[in-house]
């Protein structure tokens, strides 16, 4: 058989063949993903082999012929086998493949069997490769977890519920700064692909931090704890201490003059103040009449339409920011304290649409402090009466002006002793010569036409002044210069209680302003003098209030039975309730 003959005939049979019959989808080229679904890898037949073997040996044979050899005469092709017909199912014969496979075939076959090999450990290194990526993308999102678990033991509101004074502000920070950087860390190697060892490494380092921040935040609270707890029991010891000293004196009550340092009588209280505190009040008097004198051209100024209107706009410019006072913030309440100090500074100020300086008149400085000063007794006489939480944001405006600006205190001083001389204390005894109407003005009382103001409202008036000075002595303006001591503290209340308990009670009088006293600035006074103040609570108590009940008719009862529940719940409790409207550190941020 023709050579030709024998190489279409097996052509044909491998066709026709089942072993030869192979699949072919047109995606294959396009989607890689049909190969993997395979079950097995595709194998060229042992037909197939023989067919390449004898085409690649007869191919070398006619493009290199030997040297004694000459090439064969073409022999006419024979009709294609494809042409024939064949019964379905039957094959043409052929000869078998030689036994013998010759070394081309091998070498090709082995070329074939080192691709395969080398393509399956690409793929098995490409699906090592992902799966390491997709467990160090795990561990980041673990880290991240864990993160985020630690980062909640820090307080968000930066305040440990047992010590508010610590402040975890900077660990609370630096945590959530932690938490970012490690989730824009995990966003940026998402977008990218899977995440490299060094980010691991990166976010391990981050873990690690946050567990140090976590350690040293415990331990500063526990530093912080067991500070609080030591002081605690200091402060219990002294407690008790206290609690000891006051069972003593149980036993022995000291006379009221020798409980408060005043003089001690055979029989008594004092009826008058004692001399020095009478000089003061009598140099705070001449020092308005002083300012009065100063501005008397201005106070006179009928016939002068200019300096009328100056004088209009002064003192608009002084009494206007005082009604605005309010404790509706912190915020308002500063911009009234400038409006009040720049205008004593010499400033100029917005007023009504009006330019205004104490500067457009040479008296127009000392006409604005007497102003300003009789404005904040009229708002303590009025305001605060009605509304007693008031007496706050007033007095520490007016602390503020009279920190910085002394007059205004001392005028306000003399207006606060005119209007309510309890507020020396002083009882002014009636002169030879003065009239009813007259005594009752020196007393504090308001006369009109000759009709003297009923007590209730006389009564509430005196509080209103008496909490206000109250107010003012325990209070500091917060952004001041607080170098220099108070410019009339605490100690100037401690004598004003002493000497009021050193005098002769009054009717009514002397047990509401004992109670209004005490009710805004009794804490202040109990952490200032510490067991004096119980020693003075106790001698109230014991020695004072029985004899008030004793000039005390029975329809006046009513202020004396508050001021008694006020001083037992204190005693009881060991301790002064702050006073309801007082200002928190917080206002100040409103």
């Amino acid at each position: 058989m023709e050579s030709w003959q024998l190489r279409f005939d097996t052509l044909e049979a491998l066709r026709l063949s089942s072993k030869g019959q192979l699949s072919y989808c047109s995606r294959w080229q396009e989607d890689e993903a049909a190969l993997e679904g395979c079950v097995a890898p595709v194998e060229l037949s042992p037909y197939c082999g023989w067919v390449l073997d004898s085409l690649s040996g007869q191919l070398a044979q006619e493009i290199t012929p030997s040297g004694t050899s000459t090439p064969k005469q073409s022999t006419p092709l024979p009709k294609r086998a494809s042409e024939e017909k064949i019964p379905p199912g039957s094959h043409r014969s052929s000869s078998p493949p030689s036994s013998t496979e010759p070394s081309e075939t091998k070498i090709l076959n082995l070329k074939l069997r080192e691709a395969e090999q080398q393509r399956q450990r690409q793929e098995e290194l490409e699906r090592l490769r992902k799966e390491e990526g997709q467990e160090r993308l795990r561990r980041l999102y673990s880290i991240q977890e864990e993160l985020l678990q630690l980062n909640q033991q820090i307080d968000p509101n930066y305040r440990h519920k047992d010590l508010p004074r610590i402040d975890l502000s900077a660990y609370s920070n630096r945590g959530n700064q932690i938490c970012g950087l490690v989730s824009g860390l995990i966003r940026t190697t998402s977008e990218k692909g899977f995440p490299t060892q060094a980010d691991v490494a990166s976010t391990e380092r981050a873990l690690q931090e946050m567990r140090g921040l976590i350690s040293s935040m415990q331990q500063e609270i526990t530093a912080a704890l067991e500070e609080k707890k030591r002081k605690d029991e200091e402060e219990k010891k002294q407690k008790q201490k206290e609690l000891e000293q006051k069972e003593q004196m149980k036993n022995q009550t000291p006379a009221p003059a020798q409980q408060l340092g005043g003089k001690q009588q055979k029989e008594g209280l004092q009826v008058k103040t004692e001399e020095s505190i009478m000089q003061w009040y009598q140099q705070l008097q001449d020092a308005a009449e002083q300012c009065v004198a100063a501005f008397s051209e201005i106070g006179n100024c009928k016939g002068n339409t200019e300096v009328k209107k100056i004088k209009t706009n002064l003192q608009k410019a002084a009494t206007i920011p005082v009604s605005q006072i309010s404790s509706i913030s912190g915020s308002k309440l500063r911009e009234v304290f400038d409006k009040i100090n720049n205008l004593l500074s010499g400033k100029p100020v917005q007023t009504e649409g009006q330019t205004v300086s104490v500067t457009q008149h040479p008296q127009g400085l000392e006409f604005v402090y007497y102003k300003l000063a009789e404005k904040f007794v009229k708002h303590g006489e009025g305001e605060v009466s009605f509304h007693h939480d008031s007496a706050f944001p007033i007095a520490v405006v007016l602390s503020g002006i009279w920190e910085l600006h002394p007059r205004v205190g001392d005028i306000f001083l003399a207006h606060l002793h005119k209007k309510c001389p309890y507020s020396v204390p002083f009882y002014p005894a009636r002169k030879e010569g003065t009239s009813v109407e007259e005594y009752q003005r020196i007393l504090g009382y308001e006369v009109h036409d000759s009709k003297v103001e009923e007590q209730d409202h006389f009564l509430k008036r005196m509080s209103g002044m008496i909490r206000l000075y109250a107010a003012i002595i325990q209070l500091r303006w917060p952004y001041g210069n607080k170098q220099g001591a108070h410019p009339h503290g605490l100690s100037y209340g401690w004598r004003w209680l002493a000497q009021m308990l050193n005098l002769e009670p009054l009717a009514d009088v002397t047990a509401m302003l004992l109670l209004d006293f005490l009710e805004v600035c009794g804490n202040a006074l109990m952490k200032q003098y510490g067991i004096q103040f119980w020693k003075t609570m106790f001698f109230i108590q014991k020695s004072y209030i029985p004899r008030i009940e004793a000039v005390t008719s029975s329809g006046q009862m009513g202020c004396l039975s508050r001021l008694k529940n006020f001083v037992q719940k204190c005693l009881k409790a060991e301790e002064i309730p702050l006073p309801k409207g007082i200002l928190t550190p917080s206002f100040w941020r409103t």
